[in-house]
C-alpha cells in the first residue's frame, strides 16, 4: 500500500534512510547528512511528494520523493528518488513506489521523468527503471566514488511520459 507521508513517519524513514545514504553505495548525498538535513530534503512541500510503501500491518517498507527535475523552463519533467529498507529489498516495493510515481508524474501533467544520478553499479535499480520504460541516455564517467569500487560513472535515465 502508498500513501502520503506523514511528519510521523520521519522516524521509521529515517532509520533506512540513514542506513542507505550512510552505506555511500547508491547516492550523491553527504554521507554523514545530519537527521535534520535529510528530513527538511526528504520531507519536501508541494509541488513534491513524498510517499510511503507499507505491508498489511503499516510497517513501512520503503519511500519516494518525486518533485520537478528543474525549475523554469525544466518544470515540465519529473524526477524522484527511492529508499527501501535493506530487509525489504526484492519483494516490490521499490516497484510499487516507481509505479506510483510515474503515475503521479502523468497525473501532475509532466512530460516526462528523468534521473539525474543513477550510479551505474547499482544493478537492480537500473534494472527496475529499465523495465518500466526508462532509458539510459548518458553516463558521466567515473562521477561517483564508491566505498567498493572506486570511481564509476552516473547514468542519467530518462522515461517519455
Amino acid at each position: 500500500m502508498i500513501r502520503e507521508a506523514a511528519a510521523e513517519d520521519w522516524p521509521a524513514i529515517w532509520l533506512f534512510f540513514h542506513e542507505i545514504v550512510a552505506a555511500g553505495e547508491s547516492f550523491g548525498y553527504d554521507t554523514e547528512m545530519s537527521e535534520e538535513e535529510a528530513r527538511a530534503m526528504w520531507l519536501d512541500s508541494p509541488p513534491s511528494r513524498t510517499t510511503v510503501v507499507t505491508d498489511a500491518s503499516g510497517a513501512i517498507l520503503g519511500s519516494a520523493n518525486m518533485h520537478p527535475n528543474r525549475g523554469g523552463p525544466g518544470a515540465h519533467v519529473a524526477s524522484a528518488t527511492y529508499v527501501v529498507d535493506t530487509a525489504h529489498q526484492g519483494r516490490g516495493a521499490g516497484r510499487a513506489l516507481v509505479e506510483d510515481s510515474l503515475a503521479w508524474a502523468r497525473g501532475a501533467g509532466f512530460k516526462a521523468m528523468q534521473f539525474n544520478a543513477v550510479v551505474e553499479t547499482n544493478e537492480r535499480a537500473v534494472a527496475l527503471y529499465e523495465s518500466l520504460g526508462f532509458a539510459i541516455v548518458g553516463t558521466v564517467p567515473e562521477a561517483f566514488r564508491h566505498p567498493r569500487h572506486g570511481y564509476v560513472g552516473l547514468h542519467v535515465m530518462h522515461c517519455g511520459l
